[in-house]
């Protein structure tokens, strides 16, 4: 009986003591933006922490969409933020009405012929299901949605601070110029 009770206290000891120091590993590694890689518009893979120290917009796009012109806004608040620190990153995203289409080259040609679009284009990805973006799945596990943690349209606006944490999470419907203040209070901090 006493061997028994003995062998069950080490057990218990020995599972509190794997706990605690694995959940001591995953506090000291938290996870930012950073941690991520993503295939840019040319299909070349970019290291996420080359934005280290900047503010992120991170925005899923689509060029046949009823919120295709908050492209402009996009070049708007980069042009005006981009020397201060500031950058838009954009990912073309197909999988709400099929409303990005067309491939990389079609996609670049698109945002700089009609948008005069500047800002880092990203390759096509999906942001929710089974396959989509491990950045993606990231963004919306740090910033949860209104009913579900799923993005629900296209220009879905993820705001990240200079240490690369998501800080705030907006609706298709919020346009840029609207995000602008949050912005700049980011980029003075």
């Amino acid at each position: 009986m006493k061997n028994m009770k003995l062998l069950s206290m080490f057990l218990l000891l020995a599972f509190f003591s794997m706990n605690c120091n694995s959940e001591g590993n995953d506090m000291s590694e938290k996870k930012t933006v950073y941690n991520f890689t993503a295939k840019n518009i040319d299909g070349e893979t970019i290291n996420l922490s080359d934005y280290k120290g900047k503010v992120l917009l991170i925005v899923n796009t689509a060029s046949e969409c009823g919120m295709t012109p908050q492209y402009e806004g996009l070049q708007e608040i980069y042009a005006k933020y981009k020397d201060q620190g500031f950058e838009v990153l954009a990912f073309p995203c197909n999988q709400f009405g099929g409303q990005e289409p067309g491939d990389s080259k079609d996609i670049k040609e698109f945002c700089s012929t009609k948008f005069s679009t500047t800002f880092p284009l990203f390759d096509k990805i999906d942001v929710n299901g089974e396959n989509s973006h491990p950045l993606y799945v990231y963004l919306k596990s740090e910033q949860s949605g209104l009913v579900t943690d799923d993005i629900k349209w296209n220009f879905t606006k993820f705001l990240i601070g200079k240490d690369g944490v998501p800080i705030n999470r907006y609706a298709p419907q919020t346009t840029p110029a609207k995000i602008a203040p949050d912005i700049e209070k980011e980029l003075n901090s």
